[in-house]
């Protein structure tokens, strides 16, 4: 029978929003994926923009291999939780755990909000 437990962003300090510092590969830290291969985490984030200009954030999922790991999205001038991770996957993997990082076009202009439900099988 499979579990469920909803957990904070491994890259979060007590579920505070985690600062985009990066401005290119390899990203900041958002999550590590587990290291069991039987287990999923499903990954929610919202972006926040303070900045007063539009910026692109880059998502790295999993890895850095373009166009396969990325996700690009604009985050719009001074807008605020912005969905850009429905809910994807990550599968364990007990060889190399797989991370989520991001970039940014500037940075410490967008953090990243969200939490994992993380499901065994």
């Amino acid at each position: 029978m499979a579990t469920f437990a909803k957990v904070k962003l491994s890259g979060s300090t007590d579920g505070r929003p985690i600062l985009v510092a990066a401005t290119s590969s390899a990203g900041t830290t958002i999550h590590t994926g587990s290291g069991t291969a039987t287990t999923y985490d499903e990954i929610w984030l919202y972006a926040m923009n303070s900045d007063s200009t539009d910026r692109k954030l880059t998502l790295e999922w999993g890895g850095t291999t373009a166009p396969n790991d990325l996700i690009e999205i604009t985050i719009g001038a001074e807008a605020g939780l912005v969905l850009v991770a429905p809910g994807l996957l990550l599968k364990g993997n007990a060889s190399t755990a797989l991370i989520v990082k991001a970039f940014a076009a500037t940075t410490n202009v967008i953090t990243l909000h969200g939490y994992v439900n993380q499901i065994t099988a």
